[in-house]
């Protein structure tokens, strides 16, 4: 059953597909290009939510493993945040990739 959600706008159709285009972020740290799925951070359905996403590939999402080779988000959020950051991290280290702040 798919999850519903807010159908994005135009800007936020951009903004995922260059999320799509960066890849996985957590492999992408590791210097590691995966292609990925879109996570949404704060759901489907606020304003704005469809730009509050980073990459993640099948495994780092929503395989549903906790393992010595990963930890998926899905359904292990707390477990992945201590092995790879905080989402909120994630997302930054996105924006900063997508060019969206200066260092």
């Amino acid at each position: 059953m798919a999850v519903k959600g807010r159908t994005p706008t135009a800007e936020e159709k951009r903004h995922m597909n260059a999320v799509t285009e960066l890849g996985c972020i957590v492999c992408k740290l590791d210097g590691i290009h995966t292609p990925c799925e879109i996570h949404h951070l704060d759901g489907k359905t606020k304003p704005g939510a469809h730009m509050k996403t980073v990459g993640l590939c099948f495994c780092h999402h929503r395989a549903g493993n906790d393992c010595a080779e990963y930890t998926s988000r899905h359904p292990y959020k707390s477990r992945f945040e201590e092995r790879y950051d905080t989402e909120e991290n994630l997302l930054d280290w996105t924006n900063r990739l997508l060019g969206y702040y200066e260092d």
